[in-house]
């Protein structure tokens, strides 16, 4: 008996990939005996291999549209594959692309392109949470049962970094090109100052020499505080997540894996982004996370942050 054949399709980022773990891991679920395949980026590829969900991962989802030779390779591999069924995770301009370039042999389609079999579109879907959008997007494709991300695969070395409990991570950074989307290194000195005072040392995430320059910041603040900046994997945040008494961060893929860990976390948000739509949730009911918005994170008080931890410390 032949296997059916079923493509997943996330290319990006960090926090939507955690975000759609939840779904992924459904989709298997609902299909134990089929062959299923992950088309995302190179980033993504081992994250995509560790879930243990694929049976394959293919990583060049997303050629240059300038670049038509490998335009017309994957899309010669897509056919290839004779895909039984596609689900798409990312549902953007893209990947609908990808759906009309398959014509005439279209493959059972998930998502939002026009004339896909189990199609999903339209303002109601924009407005939704993206957990609750890929809920409603596999329950018209039949998988009833979709639970909450699941980064359990992601497995770290944290002892390698001698962290002593309690600690709090801190995560002053974000994309280079969204400056906006940061609260200012002073004001996480300041929380860090505050954390020290109360026994837990503040453990700041990030990578690249621009967030190790934050780190500095934080640290000249708070003098035992620990930069963890450019050492960690993706798997060792989660697993300094899940030592972690709490976290406290701006938005930003880091932040999202810590909040599937479990981890109690702060997490805060400016008008560069919505977290109705995008916001890490808990992923069990015992777990707190409070999201703070203010539209111009530089009027995000320090006190704010602060009274938010202590009441994150006292449930």
């Amino acid at each position: 008996m032949t296997r059916e054949r079923i493509l997943v399709i996330k290319l990006s980022a960090l926090g939507d990939f955690v975000q759609a773990s939840g779904p992924m891991k459904a989709i298997r679920k609902a299909h134990p005996e089929a062959d299923i395949t992950l088309l995302t980026t190179r980033p993504y590829r081992g994250m995509g291999e560790a879930t243990g969900w694929f049976d394959a991962v293919w990583d060049g989802g997303r050629p240059d549209w300038t670049d038509l030779a490998a335009v017309w390779r994957l899309i010669r591999r897509l056919r290839a594959a004779r895909f039984d069924r596609v689900y798409d995770l990312q549902t953007q301009s893209r990947t609908i692309r990808y759906f009309q370039l398959l014509w005439p042999r279209r493959p059972a389609w998930s998502g939002n392109a026009p004339g896909a079999a189990f199609a999903y579109a339209g303002a109601e879907r924009d407005r939704l949470h993206i957990q609750d959008s890929q809920r409603e997007q596999l329950r018209i494709a039949g998988i009833a049962e979709v639970g909450p991300p699941d980064v359990g695969w992601l497995t770290g070395d944290a002892g390698r970094f001698g962290l002593t409990a309690p600690y709090a991570l801190l995560a002053p950074g974000g994309a280079p090109h969204r400056p906006a989307k940061r609260w200012p290194a002073a004001r996480f000195g300041d929380l860090a100052a505050r954390l020290l005072g109360q026994g837990i040392t503040p453990v700041v995430l990030g990578h690249g020499a621009e967030e190790q320059a934050l780190a500095e910041t934080i640290l000249a603040a708070a003098p035992g505080a620990v930069s963890l900046v450019g050492q960690t994997s993706i798997a060792d945040i989660a697993g300094v997540a899940r030592g972690a008494a709490l976290a406290v961060g701006n938005d930003t893929g880091p932040v999202h894996v810590v909040v599937a860990t479990g981890c109690p976390a702060v997490v805060l948000f400016s008008r560069d982004s919505n977290p109705d739509l995008s916001a890490p949730r808990p992923i069990r009911a015992s777990q707190p996370v409070t999201i703070l918005r203010e539209p111009d994170l530089a009027d995000l008080a320090v006190d704010a942050v602060w009274a938010a931890v202590e009441a994150l410390r006292s449930l």
